[in-house]
């Protein structure tokens, strides 16, 4: 059966995308990346903050909508068994793609120094997982989901043992954790896998939602995310439960505000994914019935995410090399390694404006890339390959 599309999440999943590309140029490009953390309130500015927290958004609305897609998936295709094979298959293929051509382009290090297991690598293990939960409904997965949303923040501190083989296994599973496998081969863990597969199973448990006419979900996504923004508002004032690092008074208000608003994302608390899956189903409410040529043109991305994922982290780390050239580097100064992308150790990069500037240039040289793509994928429906990119 031909799975219908949802205009609202190819939108939101289309809009999450182009923010995702300002948050790489920022990386490879600006000049502080290399030494400066955007969200350190006694080195940031508030743009400089914001430019690097509206991001914060990206990964989990990505995961989310995984766990929507995958209930959409079992659904329409009626056969249960071919959705789960179809999921499995899906999952490995992307860890694969994680180890191989995402981690390439972000290191550009033909020699693979580096191995980072991100969110290519945690929407994988998801539907590994989901594709051996095929026999437990959406309601059950969706409330073990949240349980793992509310209560994760008990794990980590408790599950690191020193032990460095359990040490592995645990960070893979609850915390993050850097392992130098070989004295030239860095993996590092940056997105655990529980975490992620809660936010996952909590987008399959809601895929239900989607069965729901426009108007009735509208309501009900509205309601969910305006109460998850308030749940945020009373635990953040608590201070107590839902973040590792509680807020403080800063020199003013703005920096107060910014401490507030200032969550953990590696590993996601609590609070974090509060914020980003209540902003989410408030711009997937905002979204339903909302049509017009901003819509269609952002949807152009949402359709072809992985295809955008994969070109656009090339085409960023491409201009990357260009900047350090046209700056009066040569190849000898470029700098490979674990956790080395080829950018001088110091000296290069540009400033904010220039990072923005950049990064719409990226975005609008993506809609053509992603338009053609989405056209291909739609007028060849027999090319199975094409359901795995």
């Amino acid at each position: 059966m031909q799975m219908n599309r949802i205009k609202s999440i190819d939108f939101a999943r289309g809009l999450v995308m182009i923010i995702m590309a300002l948050d790489h140029t920022r990386d490879l490009l600006h000049v502080d990346s290399l030494t400066q953390d955007p969200t350190n309130l006694a080195t940031t500015s508030p743009v400089l903050f914001f430019t690097r927290w509206i991001t914060h958004f990206c990964a989990p609305s990505f995961v989310f909508l995984s766990g929507v897609s995958a209930y959409l998936s079992f659904k329409n295709r009626g056969d249960i068994r071919e959705s789960r094979r179809f999921l499995l298959k899906r999952g490995l293929w992307l860890i694969i793609l994680e180890f191989t051509v995402v981690n390439f382009f972000l290191w550009c290090d033909i020699h693979f120094r580096t191995l980072i297991f991100e969110v290519i690598a945690a929407i994988g293990c998801g539907f590994i997982i989901l594709s051996l939960l095929y026999r437990v409904s959406p309601k059950i997965a969706g409330i073990a989901g949240l349980v793992i949303i509310f209560g994760h923040d008990l794990l980590p501190a408790a599950l690191l043992p020193a032990n460095p083989v359990l040490r592995f296994f645990a960070s893979l599973l609850v915390g993050m954790g850097a392992f130098r496998l070989t004295p030239h081969l860095l993996l590092v863990i940056a997105y655990p896998v529980l975490p992620w597969l809660g936010i996952m199973l909590a987008g399959f448990g809601c895929g239900r939602l989607f069965e729901l006419p426009a108007g009735s979900r509208k309501k009900v996504f509205g309601r969910i995310g305006g109460a998850a923004l308030v749940l945020f508002i009373l635990l953040r004032a608590i201070n107590v439960y839902g973040n590792p690092e509680p807020w403080s008074v800063q020199k003013n208000a703005v920096f107060t505000f910014l401490s507030f608003i200032n969550y953990s994302k590696y590993p996601p608390s609590l609070c974090f994914a509060l914020v980003t899956l209540g902003g989410l189903l408030l711009l997937l409410a905002f979204a339903e019935g909302w049509k017009n040529k901003f819509t269609e043109t952002v949807s152009v991305y949402g359709k072809t995410p992985l295809f955008y994922f994969l070109i656009h982290l090339g085409v960023i780390h491409s201009i990357m090399f260009i900047m350090v050239f046209a700056q009066g580097y040569h190849p000898a100064d470029l700098v490979f390694g674990p956790l080395k992308c080829g950018r001088p150790a110091a000296g290069s990069g540009i400033t904010l404006p220039f990072v923005y500037m950049v990064w719409l240039g990226v975005v609008a040289l993506m809609y053509p890339l992603c338009s053609w793509y989405g056209r291909y994928k739609t007028s060849h429906p027999g090319k199975k390959w094409l359901r795995y990119l």
